[in-house]
């Protein structure tokens, strides 16, 4: 992570309530967008202004829309948050992360929340069910869809569409990572066609019920947003197994929300070497303002590069 994001903010919000016009997409059912800023009460602030329906993304569905900033300086007194044990049992995980991340956990408890270890096993299931709807999606959706894809009532940059076209001409400049993506959703689409894809839709529903079930019993879930900080860049000529395994051992607990459509929001939490740890909040579907209860209460709590 480069040192101008050191101490970021970044929420995604509930999936349906930031219109995602204008933003070229690479799989319809997990994009997100939402703020990214240097601290809790700016983050509040913009998502009031860019949530709720603009009339033209189709998957803004009865968005539940709050003043987020009234969630600001109320407290976290009584409030109910489980730490994911799996959250902190990932490949690669460092025991230096997961540390600065219960040392986070205990600053919240000592502010008033009720903070309890849970296990959620289907968390470690979200990443197989995940692999099927990014690959098969981004490659209709993003490459064969020319960015944009069919069959929606969307507001089209058709402009962003036919300039993206011109990848076909120019393969061989893609990311190792798009190749992949690219190759093995071709694949499984030519042997297998996209029954996989709607059968890890479906059960996409299952996994988010498993953190439903949690989320009735608590009101945030905890756990670090990343299993290791940030690692260094491979080099240009690094070997593509290098370059893939880099792009995708950071996203094993936040993948999962993309497919469940939960908010979360990382929360810079200390430093390990020099680089920052985050400390990921989910909550319930529109339920943002819990998060940023508690992520405001920790921000005030202390300098959380001396954490």
């Amino acid at each position: 992570m480069p040192s101008s994001f050191s101490g970021t903010y970044g929420m995604k919000p509930t999936w349906g309530l930031v219109p995602y016009t204008g933003i070229m997409p690479i799989e319809v059912f997990v994009d997100h967008t939402g703020p990214m800023t240097a601290n809790v009460a700016d983050n509040a602030l913009l998502l009031e202004v860019i949530a709720g329906d603009d009339g033209y993304d189709p998957r803004i569905r009865a968005p539940k829309v709050h003043e987020y900033t009234k969630a600001l300086g109320q407290g976290i007194k009584g409030m109910k948050i489980g730490i994911v044990r799996e959250g902190f049992e990932q490949p690669g995980a460092e025991p230096a992360v997961n540390e600065s991340v219960r040392e986070a956990a205990k600053k919240l408890a000592s502010l008033g929340a009720t903070v309890e270890e849970i296990s959620i096993p289907a968390h470690n299931l979200a990443g197989a069910v995940w692999m099927p709807i990014g690959t098969e999606g981004m490659t209709q959706t993003m490459m064969f869809g020319d960015g944009y894809g069919l069959s929606r009532p969307d507001l089209y940059s058709t402009t962003l569409m036919k300039a993206h076209r011109g990848w076909r001409g120019q393969a061989d400049s893609l990311s190792e990572t798009t190749k992949m993506m690219l190759l093995f959703g071709t694949y499984i689409n030519n042997t297998f066609g996209p029954r996989y894809y709607g059968k890890a839709l479906n059960i996409s529903r299952r996994i988010s019920a498993a953190y439903d079930a949690a989320l009735a019993k608590f009101d945030l879930l905890l756990m670090p947003t990343t299993p290791m900080k940030a690692t260094p860049l491979p080099a240009p000529n690094a070997a593509r197994e290098e370059i893939i395994g880099r792009a995708f051992e950071m996203i094993s607990n936040t993948a999962p929300f993309d497919i469940t459509h939960h908010p979360a929001m990382s929360i810079p939490c200390g430093m390990v070497d020099g680089l920052p740890v985050g400390l990921m909040l989910i909550g319930k579907h529109f339920d943002e303002p819990t998060i940023y209860r508690a992520a405001h209460a920790f921000e005030q709590s202390g300098d959380w590069k001396k954490m």
